[in-house]
């Protein structure tokens, strides 16, 4: 049966990382997802967890009653320019021997290129993969990835076709809900495609910002190269969460052992406790009322 976890970055930044197990505890979730913490893993630089923070981590998380069930770091692993590339290499191997400290199989993570320079920033995501999966593999540790707005490849199928290009099973893919409008909308037909690299599903809501004629968002001056998205909760944007839910069940997804449901909300930590709970009581009912 599918697993749901927390997403603990509301608190990030006024709770320290060892902290966190027992928030998720007191807000009802059996698992977590450890995204970047500036005393753990921050963005774009080299983790800074020693083996013994790893280890308190992991012994707070037990005492708590809350598995780690992914790490989510941030690393320019398809990044055009070869210094930042082999830099966040670099990161990411520490990354994989943490995630296997820790006990967790399960990296959930980005593309980190630009799209400005896609063709470049696909041909180090390559390269960066070359040595990430041989080190993955050791460890068994699996990596899902997903199609960020403002990534050298955002739309959904087109990513899927460059994840299969790896050819290795050790490499899925991550829908995410609030990403949904960038990838093309198109979970009813993608995710089917996808099937069983399906790695991981995040679960908040956005607006959809084509609609009005494109504007529901006015930038200026006009045409400026943004991408703009919320992680609002279920039901406070435009993403239709009974299809998504119904494919979910459809293909299998929801349940399998191993497959897992992030409640991923960003833009509400003035009532970061209330949201949670009432993400935790959809996504029930969501996962309840699937067609299968």
């Amino acid at each position: 049966m599918v697993r749901i976890a927390y997403d603990p970055t509301p608190y990030h930044f006024n709770h320290g990382v060892l902290e966190l197990p027992d928030i998720v505890a007191r807000l009802g979730y059996e698992y977590m997802q450890l995204t970047p913490h500036p005393e753990f893993g921050p963005f774009h630089r080299m983790p800074k967890a020693d083996d013994e923070l790893v280890a308190a981590l992991k012994k707070r998380a037990a005492d708590a009653g809350v598995k780690i069930v992914a790490l989510q770091p941030v690393q320019r692993i398809s990044w055009p320019e070869e210094p930042q590339r082999e830099a966040a290499v670099r990161n990411f191997k520490r990354v994989i021997e943490i995630t296997a400290q820790l006990g967790v199989d399960t990296i959930n993570t980005e593309f980190s290129g630009r799209p400005e320079r896609s063709e470049d920033s696909e041909a180090g995501f390559y390269r960066s993969m070359e040595e990430l999966i041989p080190v993955a593999e050791k460890e068994g540790v699996r990596i899902n990835i997903d199609p960020h707005p403002d990534d050298f490849v955002e739309d959904g199928l087109e990513a899927w076709r460059v994840i299969r290009g790896l050819n290795s099973k050790q490499v899925g893919f991550v829908y995410v809900g609030s990403h949904s409008f960038h990838m093309g909308n198109q979970a009813a037909t993608l995710l089917p495609q996808v099937g069983d690299r399906l790695g991981a599903v995040f679960a908040a809501d956005t607006y959809d910002h084509h609609r009005s004629n494109g504007l529901r968002y006015i930038t200026n001056p006009p045409g400026n190269s943004v991408r703009v998205h919320q992680h609002q909760e279920i039901g406070n944007g435009d993403v239709d969460w009974n299809e998504l839910f119904d494919t979910l069940g459809k293909i299998g997804y929801l349940d399998r052992e191993d497959a897992v449901i992030v409640s991923n909300v960003f833009g509400e930590n003035e009532d970061a406790e209330g949201s949670a709970l009432r993400q935790l009581d959809k996504i029930r009912e969501l996962i309840s009322g699937a067609a299968r």
